[in-house]
């Protein structure tokens, strides 16, 4: 007599994506803890602010280029094993990063945050695609992005107050400590899947490798994903990043304080559109493209009006401009959506990866775009930008959305035609 097969969704697989979504949040919160610690970072190394700027994009470089390699251990060796590797490697950078006293231990001990960090979220996306019915799978992504990005948030405050209360080491250490617990919750309750505790691929070799990802990138479906991922992420994430709170006082006259509040109603507007884009796309995957347009295009439009307004923008315009971009942000979780309606289990999480470095890509791109615009339009070494050399410098981002959306023009309709005509084979073989 065999035994049945678990029904999807229920507690077991709310109890599985907590765990592991507590995970990614406290990933997200290491990623983000080094935000509120310039001073004390300047101050405790010795920095300069070009050596302080390198460990926000060293870190975003390497959690970029990591994608496709966890991708293919995930496939591999499954998500609850590698989940596990990332977060001993989290804890253990982060501890490092405690006891640091040189630029060069710290910067070695942001690389492995960076990694570990690069190690859980599509460790995430594996598990909902196995535990969740497939409807429900949408949402699930969407709650798992935004809910997690609140880790950024919850690092802001805490960290704060216990540098200024605890000291440098101690923080990071009792920060680090988290982790502990976590390894625990991830040993003890999370499964690859309802049916076994682990799922492991074939052995992994350069022409099994090759294969995975000739045949992810093949796809159409996986093609649309990545650019859709390229085209919606890249303007929120270099607001927030770098540019947003220079190119608001700066370049539009607001105080710190306004500067500030709009950054955190971009946060807010991330936290509201997700489960909304999720359950949008569960009932209609159909138009899960036609959605992402819509939003590119919205996007154009308000940073055209933003850029061409007579003088600097109206509060009100700017709150506006936050919205739609930070609506982006989740935007860019629908590409993952195509990743598995496009691809078989066995390379998910290998499409996935291809598709998940898009955005960080683009947005590395138009950081340095931006920067370098500004240092042209800016007479000699000055860093006093004017607002004549932002609006030349946010208008690379036209670059970027042109390159997209024409690539999801083009790819949609070619994933189309193939999801035609896989039914029409389907119906005829059926």
């Amino acid at each position: 007599m065999t035994n049945p097969v678990p029904a999807l969704g229920g507690r077991r697989a709310w109890t599985v994506w907590t765990v592991a979504f507590a995970v990614y949040f406290v990933a997200v919160f290491h990623r983000s803890s080094l935000a509120v610690a310039g001073i004390e970072a300047t101050e405790r190394f010795g920095l300069s602010a070009a050596q302080l700027a390198t460990f926000t994009m060293l870190q975003l470089l390497v959690y970029a280029l990591m994608q496709i390699p966890v991708g293919l251990l995930v496939d591999r060796f499954g998500p609850r094993a590698v989940m596990l590797l990332g977060t001993i490697l989290l804890t253990g950078a982060q501890a490092a990063f405690a006891l640091a006293e040189s630029y060069g231990a710290a910067v070695a001990a942001r690389v492995f945050v960076g990694i570990g960090d690069a190690l859980t979220f599509i460790c995430v996306l594996r598990l909902v695609s196995r535990w969740f019915p497939p409807r429900q799978v949408p949402l699930m992504t969407q709650l798992t992005g935004t809910l997690g990005q609140a880790g950024s948030l919850a690092a802001a405050v805490p960290m704060s107050i216990a540098l200024r209360e605890l000291g440098w080491t101690t923080t990071y250490l009792t920060a680090a400590s988290v982790g502990i617990l976590l390894i625990a919750g991830i040993v003890f309750v999370v499964r690859d899947a309802p049916t076994d505790r682990r799922l492991v691929g074939p052995p992994l070799s350069l022409s099994v490798v090759r294969r995975s990802l000739v045949a992810s990138w093949a796809h159409p479906g996986t093609r649309l994903g990545f650019w859709m991922h390229f085209t919606t992420q890249f303007s929120a994430t270099t607001l927030a990043l770098l540019w947003g709170y220079p190119f608001f006082v700066q370049g539009e006259g607001l105080s710190s304080a306004q500067a500030g509040t709009l950054l955190t109603f971009m946060v807010v507007a991330i936290m509201y559109a997700g489960p909304l884009l999720g359950v949008l796309v569960g009932r209609h995957p159909w138009h899960r493209s036609s959605l992402v347009l819509v939003i590119v295009w919205s996007i154009v439009v308000v940073w055209t009006v933003v850029l061409a307004w007579p003088g600097t923008a109206p509060i009100w315009l700017l709150l506006i401009l936050t919205q739609v971009v930070g609506i982006g942000g989740p935007a860019s979780m629908i590409g993952f959506d195509l990743a598995r309606t496009s691809n078989p289990t066995e390379r998910l999480a290998s499409a996935t990866g291809i598709i998940n470095q898009a955005g960080f890509l683009a947005s590395l791109i138009l950081v340095v775009l931006i920067g370098l615009i500004l240092d042209w339009r800016t007479p000699g070494s000055s860093t006093d930008y004017t607002p004549e050399a932002f609006r030349w410098a946010m208008s690379a981002q036209y670059l970027l959305l042109g390159v997209g959306l024409t690539q999801i023009w083009r790819w949609r309709r070619r994933a189309r035609r193939v999801i035609d005509r896989a039914a029409l084979e389907a119906g005829v073989t059926g």
